[in-house]
């Protein structure tokens, strides 16, 4: 679709405004649908004030399907609908998924089983005490599939989600992403399902599933983390169409450092996803004394150990004149102007509250973008450890403007919200509505002046030369 949308300057007194300047810009917005990507994300914030209005905030298991479609927005559609293409036995699918427990897509896989189509599904059965096996289980066995599934019970973590679709054998796409099969990976955190039509991507994806259902060792003597290497070196030997999968778990860490040496390497911008902190490769880049422009989007500022010497590696890097991070939150008190308290979590038990979503966009408005994209988390036992999937993609700026547009609406929603709470750290007698007697409201010219000075700790001279195409 085309929009023209018109920034007016306006002067003069409340209640008797005048417009003076403006300007105009025309955007023509991309298709989640196309010739050999298609993207969707859920909505992914369920702190909202608009499910707050429209849902009274009560959680979807309460109101309904209503709830679930509006929060959904198009992600369990797409991969029922990826399922619903396997139309009779000439087909099959073919996958491996972390928690496999959603009953909508459970039965969509049982019918696409009634129309003949060949269907098997990895899913991870490891033993250990925060796995998803028990629950896996349950579900296949509600949802009658077990004749449908392949436990994988070695390794650490069987953290993949995708499915093959195959012709007469032969493979032919590829949904993959971030998205478990839980109410709260669907309908809560921020997530994704990228599903890509090219037959070697979907062949070197069922190579990966092939290898899953042996159930690999991971440890020493095992020949799982050479192979990973062989079929999907990091950096990358050769690309289809401008992309190269990258599978875990490896011997080494050349696929992290390769990574970081994607985002290092980026001349005007980075945009970058973390759910579980920020590990040590990328606060390097992000602590570059340079002009790019760089985003963080985090679910938490820390993972594991030393919670506060992470924090304030994270506070250190924000204070940075090019960099700009946020952290997923909710507006937590009942009132705030005309504002009404927020749900925040979709379910009662929840690992992940906001953004679960994995990716990486470097230069993403030049005409040689590159997206990363899938499963793992930019760490080391995403790459050492973990059962996993990355798709690398270069020069697609489709792809690309598709990934930055959902970027900045959930960095725009979390970005306020963590301003909201870090207000209230610093103010602790204060309320939200207090907000605009520190200094938030400017009421004169004065509010563009740190958009021109280079000094600025918020980044607003380097997001303003950015997004001008400066």
């Amino acid at each position: 679709r085309a929009y023209a949308y018109t920034v007016a300057a306006m002067y003069g007194e409340p209640g008797a405004l005048r417009k003076d300047a403006t300007v105009s810009v025309d955007v023509t917005t991309e298709a989640v649908e196309g010739e050999t990507h298609a993207i969707h994300f859920n909505r992914g914030s369920p702190a909202t004030q608009e499910y707050a209005r429209r849902f009274q905030n009560r959680p979807p298991s309460e109101v309904g399907q209503a709830a679930y479609d509006w929060l959904s927005r198009g992600l369990v559609e797409s991969i029922k609908g990826f399922i619903q293409r396997a139309v009779d036995g000439k087909f099959a699918l073919k996958g491996a998924f972390y928690e496999f427990q959603w009953a909508d897509v459970l039965d969509e896989l049982r019918a696409a089983k009634g129309r003949g189509v060949d269907v098997d599904i990895v899913f991870d059965d490891i033993d250990n005490a925060t796995g998803p096996h028990t629950k896996n289980e349950a579900a296949i066995k509600a949802a009658r599939i077990k004749s449908l599934t392949t436990p994988r019970s070695n390794g650490t973590l069987m953290h993949n989600k995708f499915i093959v679709l195959l012709e007469r054998d032969q493979p032919r796409a590829v949904l993959f992403g971030s998205t478990n099969l839980t109410e709260n990976g669907l309908f809560g955190h921020a997530n994704c399902a990228h599903i890509v039509e090219n037959a070697d991507i979907a062949g070197k994806y069922f190579a990966f599933y092939e290898k899953l259902t042996g159930d690999p060792e991971t440890g020493r003597g095992s020949d799982y983390k050479t192979w990973t290497i062989e079929q999907t070196p990091a950096p990358a030997s050769r690309y289809v169409e401008g992309m190269a999968p990258v599978f875990s778990p490896r011997a080494n860490l050349e696929a992290l450092d390769w990574y970081a040496e994607l985002a290092g390497a980026a001349a005007n911008a980075l945009f970058m996803t973390f759910a579980f902190g920020m590990n040590t490769n990328f606060r390097d880049v992000y602590a570059k004394d340079d002009d790019v422009l760089r985003f963080g989007l985090m679910e938490k500022e820390w993972n594991g150990a030393n919670k506060e010497a992470q924090i304030a590696a994270i506070r250190k890097l924000q204070a940075r004149t090019n960099v700009v991070i946020a952290i997923g939150n909710y507006i937590s008190l009942n009132k705030f102007d005309q504002w009404v308290k927020e749900l925040n979590r979709v379910t009662a038990e929840v690992n992940v509250r906001w953004v679960h979503l994995k990716f990486m966009l470097v230069d993403p408005l030049s005409d040689h973008p590159v997206v990363v994209t899938g499963s793992a988390n930019f760490s080391d036992a995403s790459t050492r450890a973990n059962d996993e999937n990355m798709l690398v993609i270069k020069d697609d700026t489709r792809v690309a403007d598709i990934y930055l547009g959902e970027y900045m609406r959930l960095y725009s929603h979390y970005a306020y919200r963590e301003a909201v709470q870090i207000f209230l750290e610093k103010n602790p007698n204060a309320s939200p509505d207090d907000m605009a007697k520190f200094g938030f409201l400017i009421e004169d010219g004065d509010w563009t002046t740190t958009y021109f000075d280079p000094k600025d700790r918020s980044a607003r001279m380097a997001r303003r030369l950015y997004f001008a195409g400066k």
